[in-house]
């Protein structure tokens, strides 16, 4: 299924049963008065998350969503049945904007979690209403009010413990596949990676956090270069970054320190909350190096980037080190809950 993180749709509730104008007409009882029920209730429309769903795709197709109307009052004083509220299933992570006035109504973070996006109308009143000591036999009714109408914007950011940033081809998706069961694509050219992948990470019994991968970032992303920064809102729910920087890169004229506060730069273009966040140095492709040299290089590039948080060198290919980062990502992560992750100071930041 193709992995779609944005749609539009339009929602209208159920309009309210029209009220009913009747009158009593029983044996022995001459003067009956008026028994009209009110209209039913319009049905209103609401949005579920559902487990299971990573993709808006299903909007593309269907964008159109509308709740049963009232039934109209009856005689006797008999209500008229209300509209079925309608429910659509929408994946965990999605924030619903209207179209029209950009409020956000609400972020659908938990499973189950359910929002009202149009509400039914209300159902007319039947002619027992307007009865009084002035008007004995009213034969008027009203009608039932229209349900409510919208235009909403859907926004997809999933759901991730820990983001994986860098360069293409900095190895992010090797790395995802080595410590999880996720099997993004792996090539040996930029870009391989088109839409973003989700691994869940085995620490131990009991033990697991979900690692996003999301395409590779390039200098003037920000202003739309290779695929843009589109992407980065996925890692807006996570709770540390793991930045990856290929410590030998193949171009002769490359430098890691370089890409690397490229990257930043860019991730601070995009969002000084997101570029707040926690986050870990990983040096990847050790393998490609002798540990002598693999060892003066990772001094270098943190000297040169003052870097004053956790590092890592690893290799995703043959899977070096990874156990010792996935054991200090879990830790982090127990020792800081979703409620209360810790988001750093920018100023702490030196690079």
């Amino acid at each position: 299924m193709k992995f779609i993180d944005e749609a539009t749709l339009k929602v209208q509730a159920g309009n309210g049963g029209r009220g009913c104008v009747s009158f009593r007409r029983e044996k022995f009882v001459p003067f009956g008065g008026p028994d009209g029920g009110d209209g039913g209730l319009g049905g209103s429309v609401y949005l579920r998350a559902v487990e299971g769903l990573n993709t808006l795709a299903d909007f593309r197709i269907s964008r159109t969503y509308k709740a049963q109307n009232g039934a109209p009052g009856s005689g006797n004083d008999c209500t008229g049945r209300g509209g079925e509220d309608l429910y659509v299933a929408v994946p965990v992570g999605t924030v619903i904007t209207e179209a029209e006035t950009g409020e956000v109504l609400g972020d659908l973070v938990a499973p189950d979690q359910v929002l009202q996006v149009a509400k039914g109308g209300k159902g007319g009143w039947g002619n027992t209403r307007f009865k009084s000591s002035t008007n004995r036999t009213p034969r008027q009714s009203g009608p039932g009010l229209p349900g409510e109408r919208h235009e909403l914007l859907l926004e997809l950011k999933l759901i991730a413990d820990v983001g994986l940033l860098g360069l293409p081809n900095a190895g992010k998706s090797t790395l995802i596949r080595a410590v999880s069961a996720a099997r993004p694509k792996v090539a040996d050219y930029p870009f391989t990676t088109l839409t973003p992948n989700l691994g869940v990470v085995t620490a131990g019994p009991g033990r697991s956090f979900v690692m996003a991968d999301i395409p590779g970032l390039i200098e003037g992303a920000a202003e739309g270069a290779g695929l843009g920064i589109r992407f980065l809102k996925h890692l807006q729910r996570t709770r540390v970054l793991l930045h990856l920087v290929d410590i030998a890169p193949p171009a002769p004229d490359a430098d890691p320190v370089r890409d690397a506060r490229t990257i930043v730069a860019e991730l601070k273009k995009f969002s000084p909350e997101l570029a707040a966040k926690d986050r870990w140095l990983v040096l990847n492709k050790i393998d490609l190096l002798e540990p002598a040299e693999a060892d003066r290089r990772a001094r270098e590039i943190v000297r040169r980037l003052r870097f004053k948080g956790p590092v890592f060198s690893v290799s995703g290919a043959t899977g070096a080190g990874t156990d010792r980062l996935v054991q200090d990502v879990m830790r982090y992560l127990e020792e800081h809950p979703r409620e209360s992750a810790r988001t750093a100071d920018p100023r702490e930041e030196a690079w």
